[in-house]
């Protein structure tokens, strides 16, 4: 293994001198930037603008609802004819007119409103008009039916049902969406390694193979050597780019919002900010969201997610790599790509649809076990409580089918590379491993 270090190393600068990897490293996160800069600044017009919409109540049961915000300002018309009230509304430059005509039965209400407009309402303002309208002559027809509507407001009871398991341990809904939330990114995260950076490794297979310097090299280093080397000196490559990410990332939000006053995340802030304060019930889910954050396995997550990331990364690039031995080009790969694309997203739609519904359940429990859906089912499953015994049982399955997927890899590795001018199938696959 005395060529190992040499290969990671030749492979790791390759790949960071390469003229689209720099570009890629430093573009990506200025394009990504701009546009999350671009849609805040965006969004945040669209907070501030403020819409006038004109009501005119010809029943009077209603009009009283409406109560100007900081986005919505409603301006009540009074002794107006429909068409009129229409001509002032276009002249006011207002949102919109919202008509209820007069009704004599609140069974009827529906058949005498009306919200018209220049163009399209937005369909969130439509539902909150609708929802304001559905509560005010709910209330009525309750009324008219004899029904005292303060004595039902009053009888209401909120059920929010207390969990704890058998040990003591108190969790609540939000924990499971807490879970949910980390249990996911770190699936998706590794999912989306895989593809990024596995792909990379098999292009570099595939380019070396056709301009044949694999020929030289592999005279005198051994093709499990080479692969190896390949794999780790792509994801140090990977890492560094992740790393320039991050750093670029951090440098660009802060100049934008001291430089063009500009902050991606202040203003969904301010609004959540403003909505806990405003509304005890939002406050409460705030500090639940938090309590399950600190309740999280934070320690086992940080572990597990190394390794099982690690493993997962490793056994996948090894399966790339095979793919790019064994054939010229990367329309050749397509054929091959299937079998590898399909378990994982087998796993993150297990992960999304099975683990939060019954995370320690047979279904979620076998894939946990199973290599190649493993790395993203078990870290979905780890923020739910998984015994420790299962995390070592599951992984220590994923790197024994690792080395197992090295050696396979390496018998199509010897021989693949070697190989020009012809689309191999499956079965000459299988007699490259006899080989």
């Amino acid at each position: 293994m005395n060529h190992l270090p040499l290969i990671i190393k030749r492979e790791y600068l390759t790949k960071v001198r390469n003229k689209s990897f720099i570009v890629m490293t430093f573009l990506s996160p200025l394009v990504m930037i701009i546009l999350v800069s671009v849609v805040a600044y965006l969004t945040q017009l669209n907070n501030e603008k403020v819409r006038t919409i004109s009501v005119l109540d010809e029943s009077g049961v209603v009009q009283d609802i409406f109560k100007s915000n900081d986005k919505t300002t409603y301006n009540i018309l009074n002794e107006m004819s429909l068409g009129d009230a229409k001509v002032f509304a276009k002249e006011t430059e207002a949102y919109g007119l919202l008509y209820i005509g007069d009704f004599k039965n609140v069974n009827e209400a529906e058949n005498h409103i009306q919200f018209y407009s220049e163009e399209s309402p937005s369909l969130t303002l439509i539902s909150d008009l609708e929802g304001q309208l559905e509560k005010k002559l709910t209330n009525l027809k309750l009324l008219d039916n004899g029904v005292d509507v303060d004595m039902i407001n009053a009888s209401k009871i909120n059920i929010n049902i207390a969990q704890e398991s058998f040990e003591g341990e108190k969790t609540s809904k939000t924990d499971s969406v807490v879970k949910l939330i980390f249990g996911g990114a770190a699936g998706y995260l590794l999912f989306m390694f895989i593809i990024i950076y596995g792909n990379m490794i098999m292009r570099s297979v595939i380019e070396e193979k056709t301009s044949r310097i694999i020929e030289v090299i592999i005279s005198s280093v051994k093709p499990v050597q080479l692969m190896f080397g390949k794999i780790v000196g792509t994801s140090l490559a990977g890492i560094t780019q992740f790393i320039i990410w991050l750093i670029i990332g951090s440098i660009l939000l802060t100049v934008i919002s001291v430089f063009f006053g500009i902050n991606v995340m202040e203003t969904q802030q301010q609004e959540m900010m403003n909505q806990a304060m405003a509304n005890p019930e939002i406050n409460a889910q705030v500090q639940n969201f938090v309590t399950s954050f600190y309740n999280l396995p934070l320690t086992n997550l940080i572990f597990a997610f190394i390794l099982f990331f690690i493993g997962g990364y490793l056994l996948y690039s090894s399966l790339y790599a095979a793919i790019g031995a064994a054939v010229d080009n990367e329309t050749d790969t397509q054929q091959f790509m299937l079998p590898i694309i399909t378990p994982l997203m087998l796993a993150v739609y297990i992960g999304l649809f099975t683990v939060i519904e019954d995370p320690h359940g047979t279904v979620s429990t076998v894939f946990s076990f199973i290599p190649l859906t493993s790395p993203v089912v078990m870290l979905m499953r780890i923020p739910f409580g998984v015994p420790l015994w299962q995390q070592i049982v599951s992984f220590v399955i994923l790197i024994g089918t690792f080395m197992f997927t090295v050696w396979f890899a390496a018998k199509i590795y010897r021989v693949g590379i070697l190989m020009y001018g012809k689309k191999p199938s499956y079965k000459e696959l299988i007699k490259w491993i006899k080989y």
